[in-house]
């Protein structure tokens, strides 16, 4: 009996935050929207009116219920630019994870804006969009989301198969702790029982993710404090680079190292100094600038850079 009561209350509350935040909503989209009779939609709205919240009843082919233009739920402190920012935050999360939780949060944020400021919420929605979608995402990336976000839910371990960016394949067994969404990719960061220690593990490179049955207990370490590459990183694993740039490359540069690195040469090429991490990705990064980079310092990169360029060389003289 406690439930079914519940399931009332949380289907009142959740059609008093939609008639809050449509301008008007049919009977027959209610009923479609919570899997409920007409009847029961009827005695809902019933119900909403005689708990003081004013909704307003219009026939025809353009008719539904709507709540009165002056009523509204009192936001307190919270500015409709304030609104705004967690309206368009939770847009862009909704976009990546799909998740109808998110959905039925954006509906409670809505109502908070008042009727008559509606139409000024819409057109601030065209001047900020948030899109977290990697170029590549797909169904399968909302799937392993969804999942992920499931396991560290209910501290459940999950299991896959992983490629390193070295190429290695294993399959690795983990306590997740959180997903990170960083640059072009999500990442799970949890604590590998494989490795025994805190791993990021990006979701491009997981395959046969499964949540298993098994939990456990979650270690006091927060997210907040990742060390992996794009954080704070033990000084004793940079390398300071000073690399020198051609214009045509301009724009790859100036989208990956910082204003105050880059120095502009009066031929128009860049001069740059900047510290990064001494892993292999870090070669894959400057070859891709292709002839337009010389590696200035330090010499055991250039010479890294100079092998693999050899050896790309070799391959294609070999099938000529």
């Amino acid at each position: 009996m406690d439930e079914v009561l519940d399931l009332k209350l949380d289907r009142l509350l959740a059609i008093t935050m939609l008639l809050l935040n449509r301008r008007r909503i049919s009977a027959k989209e209610l009923s479609e929207r919570f899997e409920v009779s007409l009847r029961t939609v009827y005695r809902d709205v019933e119900a909403i009116n005689q708990a003081g919240i004013p909704v307003v009843s219009y026939a025809g082919n353009s008719g539904g219920y709507e709540i009165m233009d002056q009523y509204r739920l009192d936001r307190q402190f919270l500015s409709l630019e304030e609104l705004q920012s967690i309206i368009v935050g939770l847009k862009g999360i909704r976009s990546s994870v799909g998740d109808q939780e998110i959905g039925g949060l954006l509906d409670k944020v809505g109502a908070l804006v008042a009727k008559s400021e509606q139409n000024t919420v819409a057109t601030m929605n065209n001047q900020l969009i948030i899109d977290m979608n990697p170029w590549r995402s797909g169904s399968a990336d909302k799937e392993k989301l969804s999942d992920l976000r499931t396991a560290i839910r209910e501290s459940q371990l999950v299991s896959f198969q992983y490629t390193t960016s070295q190429s290695e394949i294993s399959v690795r067994t983990a306590e997740p702790m959180g997903i990170v969404v960083k640059g072009f990719g999500w990442y799970l960061y949890g604590f590998c029982l494989l490795r025994q220690d805190f791993r990021v593990f990006r979701l491009s490179r997981m395959k046969e993710l499964k949540v298993l049955s098994r939990t456990f207990v979650r270690k006091e370490h927060q997210i907040e404090l990742l060390d992996y590459r794009w954080g704070k990183k033990d000084s004793s694993s940079l390398v300071k680079l000073v690399l020198h740039i051609q214009p045509n490359m301009r724009a790859q540069a100036e989208d990956y190292f910082q204003a105050e690195q880059i120095a502009e040469q009066p031929d128009g090429s860049l001069l740059v100094t900047a510290f990064q991490p001494d892993e292999p990705w870090l070669h894959g990064m400057l070859l891709s600038y292709g002839p337009s980079l010389r590696i200035l310092e330090p010499a055991h990169v250039a010479e890294a850079i100079k092998n693999k360029a050899q050896k790309i060389v070799d391959m294609y003289a070999i099938q000529t």
